[in-house]
């Protein structure tokens, strides 16, 4: 590490009430390059402030400011974090804008281990992997014994396929006692609306909307598992926090997921098979072995998410940059 205390300018794209993940992750990165004694400046857009490091996340969203940062400081060491949005949708509907953000950057910090596969080879070198970072449960897990609950942690919108574990849901046998409780943000009217009447017709769905971090860890406190059945996922720090609060995960194979929970991964299903859903549903109330499975193979995953790993590959990078 340098021994000087270096100016950074944090750019996400998410406002600062926003409870979105690109906020969420640029806040906590802020805290982590403090604590490695650095100011952090984080803003939406660059103000062409002094700075001796520019982070930016979202190659696409932020370009216009990775762009006047690289003008006002043409030396300077500039980092761009890929998120699922810039690496499986971007690359492919504005690659023009995408990869000039890439090849403007002397780093490209990606959130989980198969994105190397997504992107041009000749970036590849660029590319360092930082897993975000979840804190443990303050207090022991309590799973409830009246209902076998499954959490779904996202907000409602297209890339997230949000109400795909509600469907799954649906034709279970009477004797089940699934409950999935949803938290979430509606990310339009006709979001809310389809997640309400979700609920009239489905007694086994509720959705409590968007909530607070506190009251998400409160869920898997009770819940039995965690459900993320996205399109696509940068790295999705919802599967970090449950890995490590010990809730184990069925998710999409995608390779948002399998770059965070591995290749031999027993609780993948194809994105949006409603039925392979159901199946694993099914399977995990009702054998105790495979859900034991998931939580060995979760727990097995754990290290690679604690905060120390995460100062550790923001202190690793710095070192290769400086």
């Amino acid at each position: 590490m340098p021994r000087i205390s270096l100016e950074i300018s944090l750019i996400t794209p998410a406002q600062k009430q926003s409870r979105a993940g690109n906020r969420t992750t640029a806040v906590r990165w802020a805290r982590i390059l403090r604590s490695l004694g650095h100011r952090v400046q984080v803003a939406v857009d660059y103000g062409y402030e002094p700075a001796d490091l520019m982070v930016a996340l979202h190659a696409w969203r932020s370009s216009a400011s990775i762009q006047a940062f690289r003008r006002k400081h043409p030396e300077a060491p500039l980092v761009v974090a890929l998120t699922g949005t810039d690496i499986y949708r971007f690359l492919a509907s504005d690659p023009e804008i995408t990869l000039r953000s890439m090849a403007l950057a002397d780093a490209l910090v990606c959130l989980h281990d198969r994105v190397h596969e997504a992107i041009p080879e000749r970036l590849g070198d660029k590319l360092c992997v930082i897993y975000q970072s979840a804190l443990p449960l303050s207090r022991p897990r309590e799973p409830s014994q009246r209902f076998f609950d499954i959490c779904v942690i996202g907000h409602l919108r297209e890339e997230k396929d949000p109400l795909r574990t509600a469907l799954a849901a649906r034709d279970l046998p009477a004797s089940s006692r699934i409950r999935v409780i949803h938290l979430g943000k509606a990310h339009d009217q006709e979001w809310a609306a389809r997640a309400e009447a979700e609920m009239t017709r489905n007694p086994r769905y509720i959705w409590r909307g968007e909530v607070p971090g506190w009251a998400v860890r409160k869920v898997f406190v009770k819940a039995r598992l965690m459900v993320l059945s996205s399109i696509m996922e940068g790295g999705a720090n919802v599967i970090s926090e449950a890995v490590v609060a010990g809730v184990p995960v069925i998710a999409s194979k995608i390779p948002g997921s399998v770059g965070l929970l591995g290749d031999d991964y027993t609780g993948y299903y194809p994105v949006g098979d409603t039925a392979a859903l159901s199946r694993l549903l099914r399977r995990a109330e009702e054998e105790a072995d495979f859900l034991a499975d998931l939580s060995r193979s979760c727990a097995a995953r754990s290290p690679l998410f604690t905060p120390e790993a995460e100062r550790e590959r923001w202190r690793a990078l710095l070192d290769r940059l400086f």
